[in-house]
């Protein structure tokens, strides 16, 4: 896990943020649940990237990240999961374990073209959706839009459950702002307070 103390504090006095959304352009997916058409990939990530923003209720960033304004654009993502593959990401066999490192995460946001009104934003990078383990590995990325620099990463691993495709994994982002408002986000203010 990785978090930048000076800018993490300037980040909780900040009433703002930018939910710029779910990006699966470099994740894995097993065949088993993930074998289907080009085109119907791309729905199932629009739709996951919608549901959030359509049902703030259950999938609440403010209140998960402290932020009384939140702010949308999907565009940079949209744009980003339009260029997925699906046939070069499907495997058999996943381990979660490797396929990120931290320095690669924070590399790859740092390039991101990020053009919105507050300072901060927040993505998540799916690494990988594994229907055989019923397991989601996905990386929190809080950055910094002026200077691209990533604030937080964290890797989390979620799991699934629900009786469509979209609502079973649906349900890893609910798992994860839950995580997030309970527990995570006290963690990290704990961290950057003892150091």
């Amino acid at each position: 896990m990785y978090i930048n103390e000076s800018l993490f504090n300037e980040f909780l006095a900040e009433r703002e943020i930018t939910w710029i959304g779910i990006d699966f352009s470099r994740s894995k997916f097993t065949k088993n649940g993930f074998d289907m058409p080009q085109e119907a990939i791309f729905h199932f990530f629009n739709d996951l990237n919608l549901l959030i923003i359509s049902d703030q209720k259950k999938y609440d960033i403010r209140l998960s990240f402290r932020k009384p304004v939140m702010h949308y654009d999907l565009s940079l993502i949209t744009k980003k999961n339009k260029s997925v593959k699906i046939a070069s990401q499907l495997t058999g066999k996943i381990s979660v374990s490797h396929q990120f490192s931290e320095a690669d995460v924070m590399q790859y946001v740092s390039s991101f073209e990020i053009t919105v009104q507050s300072r901060f934003a927040l993505t998540f990078v799916v690494e990988s959706l594994d229907k055989n383990s019923k397991t989601a590995s996905i990386w929190v990325v809080l950055l910094d839009t002026h200077t691209h620099q990533a604030i937080l990463c964290e890797k989390f691993l979620k799991t699934p459950s629900g009786l469509t495709n979209l609502s079973f994994w649906a349900r890893v982002f609910y798992n994860l702002l839950y995580d997030i408002k309970s527990h995570s986000f006290e963690r990290w203010v704990n961290l950057i307070q003892s150091t």
